[in-house]
């Protein structure tokens, strides 16, 4: 050996870099915590919101305000409905950020489509739930669970996330978004869900059948 020359040594075992059993088995529960956690959240939620009347009052009168700007509650969807509606036209921030336009927007959308269909867009509201509860809990087609949790979680922080009347946390709003985010990532159905059954299945037609690609991408 020249004499300048140094030996080169074996890579220890300890730096490679491949995730031990009882590591991958760990990303594996948590994972699948996160899953049920998220489905448990949703599924609490329906039980105040029975169709046909949504917990709403025979008259399906929504919360409003009165002219010195204390709400007036009813019950139901019609409550939360009515006070996302109030709240839209009030200045508010998350996390020190302005968000008075798109709460504005917001606003608009469930004063003119939501309150005045409240009859049918309760059954929407009700579903998109209960889609969620059923494909997190039973790890069923988990991705698109995910993809309509971030949308109805994105729309609640925005209506409701750091009002002071009824006191609403901004971090609950905040990290259910990114729950959902993280498990629309990890597809988490694929571990110990309906998800590792079907997508195997759904693998081979893919490359010729659309819908059998979009199922296969929503699992």
């Amino acid at each position: 050996m020249p004499i300048n020359q140094q030996p080169v040594l074996p890579e220890p075992a300890a730096m490679v870099l491949t995730p031990s059993g009882w590591e991958r088995r760990l990303q594996q529960v948590v994972i699948v915590l996160a899953r049920l956690g998220l489905g448990v959240l949703f599924l609490t939620q329906l039980g105040w919101k029975i169709p046909p009347s949504f917990g709403c009052g025979a008259d399906y009168m929504f919360t409003r305000a009165d002219t010195s700007g204390i709400l007036q509650r009813t019950s139901g969807l019609c409550d939360w409905i009515g006070i996302e509606s109030v709240y839209a036209q009030r200045d508010r921030t998350i996390l020190t950020v302005p968000i008075g336009p798109i709460a504005r927007l917001n606003g608009l959308f469930i004063d003119l489509i939501v309150k005045p269909n409240i009859r049918w867009f309760g059954y929407l509201i009700f579903a998109s739930e209960a889609l969620i509860a059923i494909t997190m809990l039973l790890g069923l087609f988990s991705r698109l669970g995910a993809l309509v949790a971030i949308g109805l979680s994105a729309q609640l922080m925005i209506g409701l996330a750091g009002i002071p009347i009824p006191p609403e946390w901004e971090w609950s709003y905040l990290l259910m978004v990114l729950l959902s985010i993280l498990l629309f990532g990890l597809a988490p159905g694929r571990i110990f869900g309906l998800d590792s059954i079907l997508r195997p299945r759904f693998a081979g037609a893919a490359a010729r059948n659309r819908l059998a690609r979009a199922l296969w991408w929503f699992t």
